[in-house]
């Protein structure tokens, strides 16, 4: 990023475009012209997104003021689209001080705006008695403000998108309940949002008149219940008409557990979702159109928005979902194939079988593998597991795929996410459940020196303490059945199908 300002466009850093919203708006800013540079944890995330190489990505953590600092160098505009929810009982902290450097940096570098997404906080509410994700998200709002830099903070209630957390939570609801009894949150008002409209907001507030730095509330035109989201989502969706019966019972801690129990959102992620929701959160103003004109049909309405999810839901061109970003917690110790491994002890299964397929269909296997694909041995075991780890807070195997046939670095994958895929030879999966250590799966197609198509298959444990050796001899007993049958199932589906080109992804908002 050392050309001149004169070039056209503006030199953009984004955080977090490994989550769900920083994954859409970088490629809307590089189609609008602007040169992007992205601040990644983990920069092989992005590698296979589409837009990869058109933007610049640099490794750092927002809590990293060297990083931080040296990712602001000659930036114009600079978007914060990160947050610590999750991550631990002191991710208020963890916020207000990401918040500070970030802001500090800014001001030092130069940076002429920064712009931030926060959430929609309800009015004639005391700060004290919001909800821990909403009282966080308004303070790195005011952090931000206060830094000095012009900024501009947008507040957002439910995003509706296809891949969005909130859309998520309320397809798989109203799909799955046809008669549910709900908490009492359901009649609360709420004013969502389409994705489109967000990624709008953002692009368009790189070019903020330099004098204006404040917040802004968005929402689109219809002010709704969630139990009108969910009628109105079984309209749309063709479904017939859904029997919702609220009661005061349901806490918000046991709401997520039965969000969790119905849906892809795990419990952890789930909760502060429904505590948010015990506020009424509808935009107290739309002063963002003074600065921002409304193109026709803009805000998008919530049928609309819904009906261009499904769209691309049933497309399979979800271009990025909530899951995108890492599951808090996740382990991100050195590769077991890394030479400085750090010794310890590493239990590893493998498998190997010569495949009457070609090579290519073999690879269709299984880049296909997880979600509705499953994965080809014992279904009721990894059922199982998988309710085992939703029961103790972990994601289960409902997070599913992306896309349907193609996967990319970071996608998350049931309770795995993909650490590593090299195009027709290697998938590697580092698990995301939870487990007293660390696990990976690796699944190769390669050729043996005759010719033949050859299936090799690791899983790799590195144990965390006694519990994590006992762990791996408790379930080694039946790594024949589930190991042992899902190589001889993915050689057997190869041999059924033919091979046939991977489907280039279709970017989406």
């Amino acid at each position: 990023m050392n050309a001149d300002d004169d070039a056209p466009g503006l030199r953009c850093l984004v955080t977090g475009a490994t989550g769900y919203i920083g994954g859409r708006l970088v490629p809307e800013l590089l189609d609008q012209g602007h040169r992007v540079r992205c601040l990644a944890r983990s920069p092989g995330k992005l590698r296979d997104h589409p837009w990869a190489g058109r933007a610049e990505v640099v490794r750092g953590d927002v809590t990293d003021a060297a990083r931080v600092a040296e990712a602001m160098r000659g930036v114009d505009v600079a978007y914060y689209l990160v947050h610590a929810l999750g991550t631990g009982d002191d991710f208020e902290a963890t916020d207000r001080r990401a918040a500070r450097i970030f802001g500090e940096s800014a001001r030092a570098a130069g940076v002429r705006r920064v712009v931030y997404l926060g959430g929609l906080t309800p009015s004639g509410v005391a700060e004290s008695e919001l909800s821990p994700h909403l009282r966080s998200r308004a303070e790195v709002g005011r952090i931000l403000l206060d830094s000095g830099v012009p900024t501009t903070v947008l507040r957002a209630a439910v995003v509706i998108g296809s891949g969005s957390v909130s859309f998520e939570m309320l397809r798989y609801l109203t799909e799955r309940l046809p008669v549910m009894v709900t908490p009492s949150w359901v009649r609360t008002r709420i004013q969502p949002v389409a994705v489109r409209d967000v990624l709008r907001y953002l692009v368009g507030s790189a070019r903020m008149p330099a004098d204006v730095s404040r917040a802004f509330d968005i929402g689109g035109p219809d002010v709704v219940t969630y139990r009108d989201m969910m009628l109105r989502y079984a309209a749309v969706a063709g479904l017939p008409r859904r029997v919702i019966l609220p009661v005061p019972v349901l806490t918000p801690g046991l709401s997520s557990h039965w969000v969790g129990l119905v849906t892809p959102v795990p419990a952890s992620i789930a909760r502060p979702l429904t505590e948010s929701l015990r506020h009424e959160v509808v935009c107290h103003e739309h002063d963002i159109a003074r600065y921002l004109p409304e193109p026709p049909g803009c805000p998008i309405g919530f049928d609309e928005a819904v009906r261009l999810a499904l769209q691309r839901v049933r497309d399979a061109r979800v271009a990025t979902r909530w899951s995108s970003a890492a599951v808090p917690g996740a382990p991100s110790d050195p590769l077991p194939t890394d030479p400085d491994w750090a010794g310890g002890s590493l239990y590893t299964d493998r498998r190997e079988l010569i495949v009457d397929a070609s090579r290519e269909a073999l690879w269709q296997v299984i880049e296909g593998i997880g979600g509705d694909n499953g994965w080809y041995s014992f279904p009721l075991a990894w059922a199982v597991r998988g309710r085992l780890d939703r029961l103790v807070g972990g994601v289960g195997l409902r997070r599913g795929r992306r896309d349907a046939v193609r996967l990319r670095a970071g996608d998350s994958l049931d309770f795995w996410r993909v650490e590593e895929i090299e195009p027709g030879r290697l998938l590697r999966l580092r698990a995301e459940m939870r487990l007293p250590g660390l696990a990976w799966l690796e699944m190769y197609a390669d050729t043996d020196p005759a010719g033949r198509t050859r299936y090799r298959q690791r899983a790799l444990f590195h144990p965390h303490g006694l519990l994590g050796h006992a762990y791996w001899w408790s379930v080694s007993p039946f790594h024949a059945v589930v190991f042992g049958g899902m190589a001889r199932n993915i050689a057997l589906a190869a041999a059924r199908i033919p091979a046939t080109p991977a489907r280039e992804p279709t970017p989406g908002g």
